[in-house]
């Protein structure tokens, strides 16, 4: 493993490509996903590894509910076999897990494993791995809003600090690093809110390939970045154009 440095606190991944990765095999677009979700303990290992202490990894959008029927079901499916598959050894691993979005649309059964899995890591001190599933960036703002005017704030107590308390991350900071797989350089309704001033990077592998090789390239990316948040260099360096 690579000494890189800085490394990111917090890293976002929209996984893209799990239906381009079986129809270039002549799957079906399911075997794509389970072959993305069976991808997904491996990354954490290796983020974990190099002491990410916030993954966050964007699932299912709210969008994704207009897919083929067959396709929606078989992904929820999927979804209730990883957390009965990966929920104890994370657990055992120390990670505390977090869900990204609305629970009220899952059926019944599942959400009551969501709601289990994070009861059971909610102590735990190691890496928060937060999965982002039926969430969208719109609304999840437009449900702050709600809140805000529920909790009746006045317009004069509302400031960033505040709206962000009201966000589903409100205890997980930005995101340092936004990484997309499959090629694709857009944000889908991700994190709108919580990713002005995070880094991008965009990689052709597709989500069941991005491994330990693609990391290390994004990371090594990320180390090379200057984060200025609006500013100019510092003085004596060239400023900006």
């Amino acid at each position: 493993m690579k000494k890189i440095s800085p490394l990111p606190n917090h890293v976002a991944i929209i996984m893209d490509g799990n239906g381009r990765w079986a129809e270039k095999r002549g799957l079906p677009r399911l075997a794509g996903h389970r072959a993305g979700t069976d991808n997904v303990h491996r990354i954490v290992e290796y983020f974990d590894d190099y002491g990410v202490k916030y993954l966050t990894l964007y699932a299912f959008s709210t969008e994704n509910w207009r897919r083929p029927l067959e396709e929606v079901n078989g992904l929820l499916n999927i979804l209730a076999q990883m957390i009965d598959r990966e929920t104890r050894a994370l657990h055992k691993k120390g990670a505390r897990l977090r869900h990204l979005g609305k629970t009220d649309g899952l059926p019944p059964v599942l959400r009551d494993k969501v709601q289990k899995a994070l009861e059971l890591t909610k102590s735990n001190t190691g890496m928060n791995l937060s999965i982002a599933f039926d969430y969208g960036g719109r609304a999840e703002i437009l449900e702050a809003v709600r809140r805000i005017i529920r909790d009746r704030i006045s317009p004069e107590e509302i400031t960033e600090t505040l709206f962000s308390r009201y966000l589903y991350t409100a205890d997980v900071p930005e995101p340092d690093l936004v990484i997309r797989t499959g090629g694709e350089i857009r944000l889908s309704n991700f994190l709108i809110w919580q990713t002005a001033y995070s880094e991008f990077y965009s990689t052709l592998a597709l989500w069941p390939d991005f491994g330990k090789k693609e990391i290390e390239e994004a990371l090594i990316a990320y180390s090379q970045r200057e984060r200025r948040f609006g500013g100019l260099k510092a003085e004596g360096e060239a400023k900006e154009g």
